[in-house]
């Protein structure tokens, strides 16, 4: 019986990875109006919030960490659980409808909470190429990690997506003392890295690219500072280092999402770039909680869903003279429970002195 059922998903498997490239590819030309995304998904347990997703019609959607709960070492185990989130007829129906990118986190990196130490990280960054069709000669082949940028839209109406890898270069995290309730603290060492020299110069150079929106996918949260778990304020002087370079680039219209926490939420501060930054978290497509819990602290939070399945949306209104971007968290029945409405001219360097 077992034999069996190991046929079968390796049938499975070899379906999936021989199905062509993604139906439909994102047309640079034309201006994003519509972006859905959405973080943590369990592949053994059932996916219907992909009905809602494939409903809102977006014109394109972010798989921003946890995509797949491999958790494992060996590339046939995590291919074959890669072959499973493949065959969800929802997720089927989305790669139908519009382009998918993608970034990871810990679980489909290979380990939970890890970083540069996994020892086979190289292997699975082309398992996770493989799986979401990157072409044969695209730079991600070549790099240590995943990160990539896009840019989408004509002149006057650029939206930049900017998809980090918080995974490959990570330096250890440094464990809070027993009994404590942050699991990790701020380690304040300026060898410690999230990003890596080499994406480090890549984002640089990425800022500096003219767009008016630009929205980056960290997997990780990057404003809150009060989450006990993973965040970018557990190596305080990298995020300093983020939000010096936005702001020595004069980069406008930086937007964060970000995923892993199993709770949806809202964050906003002044990190001194001369405007608000929003971070906008959607978490879990399948796995958040179901019932009322105790919330987390978050002195940054302006809106929050603190259980129930979720995925977050971004419409954008380019037709009026100072566009409008709608931040939005959506329950599994589609409803809106979190939503806030910027305008791109509150996004700009010098809004705040």
């Amino acid at each position: 019986m077992l034999r069996l059922l190991m046929l079968v998903i390796r049938c499975l498997l070899l379906i999936t990875l021989a199905a062509p490239a993604w139906p439909r590819e994102a047309d640079p030309r034309q201006p994003l109006k519509r972006i859905a995304f959405g973080s943590c998904a369990k592949q053994d347990q059932p996916q219907p919030i992909w009905d809602q997703i494939v409903r809102t019609q977006p014109d394109l959607f972010l798989f921003i960490g946890d995509n797949i709960y491999a958790d494992t070492e060996d590339m046939e185990v995590m291919r074959t659980k890669y072959a499973k989130l493949g065959a969800v007829p929802g997720f089927q129906r989305l790669r139908k409808i519009c382009p998918i990118l993608a970034t990871w986190d810990d679980h489909d990196f290979g380990v939970n909470d890890g970083g540069w130490e996994y020892p086979k990280r190289v292997e699975s960054q082309q398992v996770f190429l493989d799986f979401f069709r990157e072409p044969p000669d695209s730079p991600r082949r070549k790099q240590e990690g995943v990160y990539d940028s896009r840019v989408f839209g004509p002149e006057g109406k650029k939206t930049q997506i900017v998809l980090l890898d918080t995974r490959y270069f990570r330096s250890p995290l440094k464990r809070g003392e027993p009994g404590e309730r942050m699991k990790y603290v701020p380690n304040p060492d300026p060898s410690a890295t999230i990003l890596g020299e080499a994406q480090w110069r890549w984002l640089e150079r990425q800022l500096k690219i003219p767009a008016q929106i630009r929205i980056i996918v960290s997997s990780i949260q990057v404003v809150t500072e009060d989450y006990h778990s993973e965040k970018w304020a557990n190596f305080p002087l990298e995020r300093e280092k983020l939000y010096r370079l936005i702001k020595d680039a004069q980069a406008s219209g930086v937007i964060f999402i970000s995923g892993d926490t199993h709770w949806a939420e809202l964050s906003m501060m002044d990190g001194s770039v001369g405007y608000p930054l929003y971070d906008l978290t959607s978490s879990s497509l399948n796995a958040a909680f179901k019932k009322w819990r105790p919330y987390e602290p978050n002195r940054h939070r302006v809106g929050t869903m603190n259980w129930g399945d979720n995925f977050g949306v971004i419409d954008i209104s380019w037709q009026s003279a100072d566009p409008r971007i709608s931040l939005q968290i959506r329950d599994d029945e589609g409803d809106i429970n979190i939503q806030r409405k910027i305008y791109l001219s509150t996004i700009q360097p010098g809004v705040i002195p």
